[in-house]
């Protein structure tokens, strides 16, 4: 007994023989069967306990080998876990350390550390915003460069500042870049919408251009020699409230052309010191450009505006298209200034008032 309890095979081939025999001897006492049949008989009982123990080891192999394979399974996890913890510890350090030489006095140094907050943003999608934040916060530090000063840049447009200046302007521009290349193609339907704070920043030659953007802050900010939205796919709210340069002028060309506000677009103070460009583009939420200047050409042929639309005492003193491709729900007409010596297209229904001054104003018919 000590046997069969100590060794299962043991005991099954016990089993096993004593069913033989007892099913055998059985049988051998019925005078209409053979010994034959009864040994068959006998070994076909036996070999039933066999196969049973043998079924039995079979699901005990299965079970232990479905263990091992869970164990390995739980200590792959364990080992993801470890390395995704060491890859964000990892990044985390880089993080800090990049934005700690961010304020190094070298200006190579900075570059670096902008190249490296970048290359984090790349490997670990979920810094790109983060990485967006600090790079804009970078832009909204106070600069001034000796061209800035100009109301007239395209004669000064050549002019360098002062070798801090200089320096300093690469690592802005730098900054810009970046923050271009970390937003999504426009026509990216599965990328995320980043945010950009710009709220007066200096920026110079701002290309962003196919980009698609979340929200978009640049109030009061300083759009030196020429800023291109072209194209772009803005998702929330844009504030280009008051935005211009040091003397108050959007320096440069302002070129927004296919570029579409999914949200509202607050120009609102804004002054266009070149020509504007909004050809093509689309405002689906509520436009403002209230108080707006464009001291250049405005060319806003082909614009579709699908909310209401405020131009309470914009001016226009260059060449004025409005020859829109669907006109606003609502419109705010107030003291709406511009030069009748210049060319002016006006949507169907709207006229020019002529004023004692020269001027005219533009109401509708």
């Amino acid at each position: 007994m000590r046997v069969l309890v100590k060794s299962p095979l043991a005991g099954t081939f016990a089993l096993s023989l004593l069913l033989l025999v007892a099913v055998g001897g059985w049988l051998l006492k019925d005078p209409n069967t053979t010994r034959s049949e009864a040994l068959k008989t006998g070994g076909l009982a036996g070999g039933a306990i066999v196969a049973l123990y043998a079924l039995w080891l079979n699901d005990r192999r299965r079970r232990v080998e479905e263990r091992r394979q869970e164990i390995e399974r739980q200590r792959h996890d364990l080992e993801m876990r470890r390395t995704e913890q060491d890859r964000e510890r990892i990044s985390d350090e880089r993080f800090a350390k990049s934005v700690e030489l961010l304020g190094n006095d070298a200006d190579q140094v900075r570059v670096g550390a902008m190249h490296a907050l970048a290359g984090v943003a790349r490997s670990r999608p979920e810094y790109t915003q983060t990485v967006l934040d600090v790079l804009c916060s970078y832009l909204r530090r106070p600069y001034t460069h000796k061209r800035y000063k100009e109301v007239d840049t395209q004669e000064r447009e050549g002019d360098d500042g002062s070798p801090e200046q200089e320096l300093e302007l690469q690592v802005r521009l730098t900054a810009q870049r970046l923050i271009v290349d970390l937003l999504p193609e426009a026509d990216d339907a599965e990328a995320p919408g980043y945010d950009l704070d710009l709220t007066g920043a200096a920026v110079e030659y701002l290309d962003l251009s196919g980009r698609k953007i979340g929200k978009i802050l640049l109030r009061y900010a300083g759009l030196h020699s020429s800023t291109n939205l072209s194209g772009c796919q803005i998702l929330g709210p844009a504030y280009f409230t008051a935005a211009g340069s040091t003397k108050g002028r959007l320096i440069g060309s302002f070129r927004c052309r296919d570029t579409t506000f999914h949200q509202r677009a607050w120009f609102s103070g804004t002054i266009f010191g070149a020509k504007a460009d909004f050809r093509g583009t689309t405002f689906d939420g509520e436009t403002n450009f209230k108080y707006a200047v464009f001291a250049g050409d405005a060319d806003l042929t082909d614009v579709t505006f699908a909310g209401g639309l405020s131009m309470h005492q914009t001016r226009f003193n260059g060449y004025t298209k409005l020859n829109f491709k669907q006109g606003p729900k609502s419109l705010e007409l107030y003291n709406t200034m511009v030069d009748p010596d210049q060319e002016i297209v006006l949507p169907k229904g709207w006229k020019l008032e002529p004023l004692r001054d020269g001027k005219a104003r533009i109401v509708v018919a």
